[in-house]
Parts: C-alpha cells; sequence; structure tokens
C-alpha cells in the first residue's frame, strides 16, 4: 500500500495527522503516530463528502452536510 500523509502535517513535530492509501474503490486511513495499529477504509464516495464536508469549515450551517450511505 502506497501512504501519504498531508502536506500540513509538516509542522511541529509532523507526526499528528492520519495517513491515506487508495486501496480501490476504498480509501484506507491510519494514524501516523501508530501505523502499525488498526487501519480504518471507507468507500471512496463517503470519504470524499467527509473530506468536502471538512473544508467547509466550522461555520457552515449543518444542513449543508452531505449524507453518503456506508
Amino acid at each position: 500500500m502506497n501512504w501519504r500523509k498531508s502536506s500540513y502535517s509538516d509542522g511541529g513535530d509532523g507526526n499528528t495527522c492520519v495517513e491515506i492509501a487508495d486501496v480501490h474503490p476504498r480509501i484506507a486511513v491510519r494514524d501516523s503516530k501508530a501505523p502499525a495499529r488498526a487501519t480504518l477504509t471507507f468507500p471512496a464516495p463517503a470519504f470524499t463528502a467527509l473530506v468536502e464536508h471538512l473544508k467547509e469549515g466550522p461555520g457552515q450551517k449543518a444542513a449543508s452536510a452531505v449524507s453518503v450511505p456506508v
């Protein structure tokens, strides 16, 4: 699996984020501080909806959330 970390994780100690890997048709997510521990996987559309929702920021209304079946 080809794991990658956000470019935003370079600040501080650089290991306080998650890593993702594309395992089509799912997205795998793991803790960068403990890569040998549990890995979560999500359907790619659900993961994309989550990322888009997070990009909206905290000031957005909850009604703008996208609901994707898992």
